[in-house]
């Protein structure tokens, strides 16, 4: 519809002389015409993709309990743990890499499932044959609200959407400025199986089922069946029903199989709620599911006890109750007074080299936007594409990826004021570790708890690979569940929550240490190393000049395991208790195989100073301890410096979510330019959606982040590194403006939190700290760590200047704000 970008005067004069430019908004004089120009909405169970078609709106509609299958199978591979003292000898004693990797496969079980689309909403409009004009469509990220307008025949048409979570329900509010010109039709498809029933004039049902078993995308067998409906071992896939109410102001509504029939009304207000018979990891969805349609007719009927204002202005002060805790502004120095431009457009220019710090700043809070919509208390953790997806087989299977992108959605939780959404992982990992134990028993014959590199809303915990089709590379990794683990650590760190501590993080903490303590064993060094092991998803070259997988030791495994002994014995401290456990985690510590420095002056990834198949590789998965470990920091100068060395041999290029966490990255090692650079990289356009593993990257028109394609992780892992560069606090004292790049020289931040129970509001001008706020939620004692001396309002604390700038003491009350001031 080209025409349509000739309306984009018109729109400047009628819109932004009224609006002016946001950096609140995504925007654009055009419908959509792909997936990634679409505009999501979210309240963490039902999803949507907005169009903004002119006459034929387009929403693809997502439900977050959706999957395929049902809870893990047992005794998937009974004699997996035979293999293991094969692999140990090859490894160890004979270094013989290819039979360890042989070996390794036999230690698989099956595939993750398949995160699943609800449906499509279409709502064609019966227009006048005029060229549409003043066309204009945004996504307003500070009320989660999404607006189509245009004209067409002199008539202004608008269309308003938003996904409450308070009432649970998506509504689309269509409405013209002259009286009775909505004439519309309105049906839904599906993917699934999927049954249509009028129940009344103005209210469409959909009943469906899911699949008992779904294929990952790339395992395609010759032969297999990839989609499987009925399961012959007992358990069907789970029920849904959504249902589409439309409730007209005036004209006539009427609904048959074909959809619901709207003719010259003035006003149409759509309720659609969606329900799925999930209930809960470990039972069937068929046959032990919840009643899916009591609970979507329960959810219609409180939607439509309410007002359309009313549930409006619930769903504005709710997600704003969490959207508003934290605003960033960046001072533009270049541009000023300058012509808005669509947000596709600005992608493009800032592709190009523009200077656009309100792209950014809108970037930043995107990332706190979509995790608010895909990631709410009761609800599943956001998955590989948050909580929407179109296909059938999703890439990866819109999974949890737990050797790094699961854990990545998670990163900005915390520090930007989202600790509630952090919830439905740290509740996902407490079922992990109950299907974890099984595994570690059934595959290792250990205790405690263990997950490896795939799960799904199931809790998988096995080795995937279809019991021997799986790379051990990407397969076999039991370290999913260790990392996790921090997460458990991290909330507590963040909240001084000792309740969650003791009765949550602790135990499940303490289960997958049981598991890394049956796991390791000793080198004929004397150290304490995983075998079989390996590094997501690199490999090397052995002796041989072959490629391989599978070895001892690696930096990831080692630098995982230092990471948990560490956090549980902190919190064994905190909580007084275990004091034997905690010395011996102390002494098993001291036994872990070393970080160790290569020929390059890099940290090596393996135990050995192997030459890496691909020295560029997306995966950075050796410096942990450098992000988001704790291990390497300035006081640790060797190991930081090769970590430095490690990023400049392995280079900025990468798929989005790598760039994401490169960014991190850099931010730990103080250098704000170099982050910089790579957040204008994560920022580059494409519009490329074919799978590029290496060195493709970049974002969407519509923001959404490019691995290519889209993955929801390089998101939110540029937003947590954003954050970064102005608050830093994993060293236990809260670092202000650690890596603040030239490019913010002035700029103010509210509502960051740091470790230790603090939030900060600050501002910077000529890139130095001017004024802060620090706010003790729990009366901790606060370590300041500043680039000038301050001193604070009421007190007589003062800072002592050090190596790495000034750091200042206070011991504070709880819930008191500080007023910091630079001297």
């Amino acid at each position: 519809m080209k025409h349509l970008l000739k309306s984009f005067a018109f729109l400047f004069l009628c819109y932004f002389q009224t609006f002016g430019q946001s950096s609140q908004k995504l925007w654009y004089a055009k419908p959509a015409e792909r997936w990634v120009e679409a505009l999501p909405l979210g309240n963490g169970r039902v999803g949507a993709m907005v169009f903004g078609g002119v006459n034929e709106e387009l929403i693809q509609l997502n439900e977050s309990t959706l999957w395929s299958g049902g809870p893990l199978k047992k005794n998937v591979n009974p004699e997996a743990h035979q293999y293991l003292s094969g692999i140990r000898e090859a490894l160890l004693e004979k270094e013989d890499y290819s039979k360890a990797n042989e070996l390794t496969k036999k230690m698989q079980g099956f595939y993750t499932e398949s995160y699943l689309p609800l449906a499509d909403l279409m709502i064609k409009h019966r227009l006048a044959n005029g060229t549409p004009t003043a066309y204009y469509r945004d996504l307003d990220i500070s009320k989660a609200i999404s607006t189509t307008r245009f004209t067409v025949d002199g008539v202004t048409y608008v269309r308003e959407g938003f996904v409450s979570a308070p009432a649970n329900v998506f509504v689309v509010r269509l409405s013209a400025d002259k009286s009775k010109q909505l004439n519309l039709d309105i049906n839904t498809r599906s993917k699934l199986r999927i049954e249509k029933q009028p129940l009344s004039n103005t209210e469409l049902v959909v009943n469906g089922k899911a699949p008992a078993k779904v294929d990952p995308s790339y395992y395609n067998p010759k032969g297999r069946t990839p989609v499987i409906y009925e399961d012959a071992e007992g358990c069907n896939g789970m029920r849904f029903q959504y249902r589409i109410k439309a409730v007209a102001k005036d004209g006539s509504v009427k609904t048959d199989t074909a959809g619901i029939h709207i003719e010259k009304a003035s006003e149409v207000v759509l309720y659609i709620v969606a329900a799925t018979s999930f209930n809960g990891y470990d039972k069937c969805p068929d046959k032990d599911g919840k009643d899916e349609k009591q609970l979507a007719a329960g959810f219609l009927t409180k939607a439509l006890a309410q007002p359309y204002a009313t549930l409006l202005k619930q769903h504005q002060s709710e997600y704003q109750s969490y959207f508003n805790r934290c605003q960033l502004s960046i001072k533009d120095t270049l541009n000023a007074n300058t012509t808005p431009v669509p947000t596709d457009e600005q992608l493009k220019a800032y592709t190009a080299g523009r200077y656009n710090p309100d792209l950014e700043v809108l970037y930043f809070q995107y990332g706190r936007y979509l995790l608010i919509s895909s990631s709410r208390p009761g609800g599943p953790p956001a998955n590989l594409q948050g909580i929407w997806n179109k296909e059938l087989r999703a890439p990866w299977s819109s999974n949890y990826t737990i050797n790094i992108n699961t854990e990545m959605n998670y990163w900005p939780a915390e520090v930007t004021n989202l600790s509630e959404m952090h919830q439905p992982l740290l509740d996902w990992i407490q079922h992990l570790a109950k299907t974890g134990h099984e595994t570690a028993h059934d595959y290792y014959r250990a205790k405690g708890w263990v997950a490896n590199h795939n799960s799904d809303i199931w809790a998988l915990s096995n080795a995937v690979g279809d019991v021997g089709a799986g790379d051990p590379v990407w397969a076999n990794w039991p370290m999913g569940g260790n990392w996790l683990c921090q997460h458990l650590w991290e909330h507590y760190r963040f909240t001084g929550d000792k309740k969650f501590l003791a009765e949550k993080a602790y135990p499940v903490m303490k289960e997958a240490a049981l598991f890394s303590l049956d796991w390791l064993v000793t080198n004929k060094d004397g150290y304490l190393v995983t075998a079989p092991s390996t590094t997501p998803e690199n490999k090397f070259f052995d002796a041989a000049g072959k490629q391989q997988g599978v070895s001892v030791g690696t930096t990831m495994d080692m630098s995982i395991i230092w990471d948990l002994f560490t956090n549980l014995i902190d919190a064994s401290t905190v909580l007084g208790q275990d004091k034997e456990f905690r010395e011996l985690l102390i002494a098993k510590r001291n036994k872990l195989l070393p970080l160790q420095i290569g020929s390059k002056g890099q940290l090596l990834e393996w135990s050995k100073d192997f030459k890496e198949t691909d020295p560029y590789h997306r995966h950075v998965s050796h410096l942990f301890g450098l992000h988001p470990g704790r291990q390497i920091t300035k006081e640790t100068p060797a190991f930081f410096n090769a970590a430095r060395k490690t990023l400049e041999l392995r280079g900025d290029e990468g798929t989005g979510w790598s760039k994401g966490w490169k960014i991190n990255f850099w931010t730990r090692l103080l250098d704000g330019d170099h982050a910089y650079t790579l957040i204008r990289e994560l920022l580059k356009y494409t519009n490329e959606t074919g799978t590029i593993m290496s060195r493709g990257g970049g974002t969407y028109p519509n923001l959404f982040d490019a691995h290519p394609p889209f993955q929801i992780d390089g998101n939110f892992a540029g937003t947590a590194g954003m954050a970064e560069m102005l608050i830093q606090s994993h060293q236990d004292k809260l670092h202000l403006l650690p890596a603040i790049p030239t490019s913010w020289p002035s700029g103010k931040v509210s509502g960051l939190r740091g470790r230790g129970g603090f939030e900060v509001s600050m501002q910077w001008d000529k890139n130095t700290l001017t004024q802060a706020q620090v706010k003790s939620i729990n009366g901790e004692e606060l370590r300041l760590l500043t680039h000038k001396p301050v001193t604070v309002q009421g007190t007589t604390a003062t800072s002592v200047k050090t190596a790495d700038g000034y750091v200042l003491q206070l011991k504070t009350q709880k819930n008191k704000t500080y007023l910091l001031t630079v001297k």
